[in-house]
């Protein structure tokens, strides 16, 4: 187990554990939508994976937007192959805690769900959430897409202009192509419906985020979507 100090630093790749070939057996399906958590998923939908701190609270964030067909909690961003959840917290697999949001854009954009990833934490905290300690509570974007790279990007630095005007600090979010995504175990899925009085470490800034519409022309920009497989 690695001390604080390292837990808010990434880890090496050549320090990183292993992991192994079995992935995580979770349920069928959600607990709240009742659609499957693991593809194949319909054709048309496409994926969003975000890491905003402690993944309980943010999936919740999510399963109750407009246009979800499914949520799932699960790991990406690191180097360790289907780790545990004790791994990840130990800072010793380099991923991130995050949410996998399965969309269907045409009912909402990515450009609205990264609104509400913006607005429900505080990226420029680094490798925490408040009281969460640790490079897996990092803010992160991972996308599928080049159109969802000039998105989050443009978002980003729409925000982060409000951000300035409202005295606060420089996001610190990750942006980085979307690696594999891991799901965490069947307990941490649909965890605060399943656990109503849980514990929830999210907090945003106050600060509003309004993303124009050249958000919207951008998501149109470079490669197509890709239905989630």
């Amino acid at each position: 187990m690695f001390g604080l100090r390292e837990k808010m630093k990434m880890i090496e790749r050549e320090r990183a554990l292993s992991g192994r070939d079995r992935e995580m057996p979770v349920a069928e399906r959600h607990v709240v939508l009742g659609t499957p958590l693991k593809p194949p998923f319909p054709d048309g939908l496409e994926r969003m994976i975000v890491g905003m701190g402690c993944f309980w609270g943010a999936e919740r964030v999510f399963w109750r937007a407009a246009g979800i067909h499914t949520t799932a909690v699960g790991y990406a961003g690191g180097y360790t192959a289907n780790p545990t959840y004790e791994e990840v917290c130990s800072g010793s697999t380099g991923h991130a805690e995050v949410v996998l949001a399965v969309f269907d854009p045409a009912a909402t954009s990515y450009a609205e769900l990264l609104r509400l990833f913006w607005e429900n934490h505080d990226p420029t905290q680094g490798m925490r959430q408040g009281n969460d300690l640790g490079t897996q509570y990092r803010s992160a974007i991972y996308f599928d897409t080049d159109a969802q790279r000039a998105t989050a990007e443009a978002s980003r630095d729409a925000y982060q202009e409000s951000l300035t005007a409202a005295g606060m600090g420089t996001i610190t979010t990750e942006i980085a192509p979307a690696g594999p995504f891991y799901y965490a175990e069947d307990y941490h899925q649909q965890y605060l419906h399943k656990n109503p009085g849980g514990y929830c470490g999210l907090g945003g800034t106050g600060v509003s985020c309004r993303l124009d519409g050249t958000l919207a022309e951008r998501e149109g920009a470079g490669a197509p979507a890709r239905t989630p497989a």
